[in-house]
């Protein structure tokens, strides 16, 4: 268009409930600033939808400043759309032509089912974490930067690993829906520091069995998640995971 804005055509999931079956629908959307953020332009869509007296669109969303990793969204077939370490509510519409067609889906995993429309149930996070990912230890206040002596690089290494947001593109991104580096960047962060040290037999295991029993499957080290992860997750984390675990398991039979 002359002006600078877009029009797009958008193929959307709509699903009502989870017990419904969902299918594509098709909406056209014109007027849409590259400046936008992939939500703002979702935002103009249901103000068109309600207009329309239809039932806008169902979509995650929190803080809008890539941090809550509620925006989860898959966008042409790839986790938060095409620009690596960059959230849904990062992603702007300049990075998309006038007259695309977008593609719009949920995540798509058997331990994250569809609520509604594009949400999913990710509560299977939260009773994993649930299983270990906290410390008993009463740290209180913050200490002084060295009252506790760490070693730079495990700061570092535990400091990177906390990033993870939860947001869930991993397990999208995974041809096997695991969840083995949301779990392992949890574990790591705890395992690299002396406040993890107690809980640090149980915590992998009892991480991993709840992993298991909320249906993510297997990793087999395509590296996928990595590359989907918004905030750049090492895969590094995974092979930790796995010697935790191996550690654990060793400690449990001595």
């Amino acid at each position: 268009m002359s002006d600078g804005s877009m029009s797009l055509t958008l193929k959307i999931w709509r699903q009502a409930d989870a017990s419904s079956q969902g299918d594509f629908r098709v909406y056209k959307v014109h007027g849409i600033s590259p400046d936008q953020s992939f939500l703002e332009m979702l935002d103009v869509l249901n103000e068109q939808l309600i207009q329309q007296g239809e039932e806008p669109v169902a979509f995650d969303h929190d803080c809008r400043e890539g941090i809550c990793g509620m925006c989860s969204l898959m966008i042409n077939g790839q986790a938060h759309g095409p620009e690596r370490t960059t959230t849904t509510c990062q992603l702007h519409m300049r990075h998309f032509r006038s007259g695309d067609t977008i593609v719009i889906e949920p995540w798509r995993a058997k331990a994250f089912p569809v609520l509604r429309d594009l949400v999913v149930d990710r509560s299977a996070f939260d009773r994993i974490i649930s299983k270990g990912g906290y410390v008993s230890v009463n740290t209180g206040n913050a200490p002084d930067g060295n009252a506790i002596l760490i070693p730079k690089e495990n700061a570092d290494k535990a400091f990177e690993a906390a990033t993870c947001i939860g947001c869930g593109a991993c397990v999208a991104a995974c041809k096997n829906a695991s969840a083995m580096l949301f779990v392992s960047a949890k574990v790591s962060q705890m395992a690299m520091l002396p406040q993890g040290q107690p809980e640090r037999t149980m915590r992998v295991q009892s991480m991993v069995a709840q992993m298991d029993a909320e249906g993510f499957g297997g990793c087999t080290n395509t590296n996928e998640c990595e590359a989907a992860c918004p905030v750049g997750i090492s895969v590094e984390n995974i092979a930790r995971l796995n010697r935790e675990y191996l550690r654990a398991v060793t400690v449990g039979r001595s």
